[in-house]
């Protein structure tokens, strides 16, 4: 957030970087079940038990669904799931895995271990592994159908495998080039 720029050089701006259409996108929730004192060793356990498609119904704040003392479950709603051109190769990467996941990226509250919330929704496999080099926790589910064949056409559309150089042995190189 900047300083408000006068109409005038809104306009130049405006006229000079055009607005970039909006990555396509969905809407999802993600269901998390926290189970309490699974061992001896535990008094949370957390899992990802669901990603589900968000039209608007579920509202905009969590809610629990289900609390019987040993297993609640929550739903969160209203996660964005945008697609970039720079990730195509993660996006083909998750479909030609053999079976294409959502990553959900997930948090512990640090005052109240009991709560557990989804900070992060995402299909490519390269900003999974970014988030598990930085010491998230990432857990996968299975892909719908539905959005495994708009992940793909995105992917046909936009990923382009670099082509492949062969590289000259060594040997056939200059000594102060090797």
């Amino acid at each position: 957030m900047g300083l408000p720029l006068s109409p005038p050089m809104a306009a130049a701006v405006d006229r000079l970087w055009p607005q970039m259409p909006a990555p396509p996108s969905i809407h999802v929730a993600v269901r998390i079940e926290r189970q309490c004192q699974p061992n001896a060793w535990e008094d949370w356990r957390f899992a990802i038990a669901e990603v589900v498609p968000d039209d608007g119904g579920f509202g905009d704040a969590p809610r629990l669904l289900r609390d019987d003392g040993r297993i609640a479950q929550w739903l969160h709603p209203g996660l964005e799931v945008a697609l970039h051109r720079d990730e195509a190769e993660g996006y083909h990467l998750n479909l030609s895995s053999g079976a294409p996941v959502w990553f959900v990226m997930w948090r512990i509250d640090d005052t109240d271990p009991s709560r557990a919330w989804p900070e992060r929704v995402t299909l490519s496999y390269h900003e999974a592994g970014r988030l598990l080099d930085a010491q998230e926790r990432v857990d996968n589910l299975p892909l719908d159908a539905t959005t495994r064949e708009w992940l793909q056409a995105y992917a046909d559309a936009h990923y382009r495998p670099e082509p492949k150089q062969r590289r000259r042995p060594a040997s056939f190189r200059a000594p102060d080039q090797r």
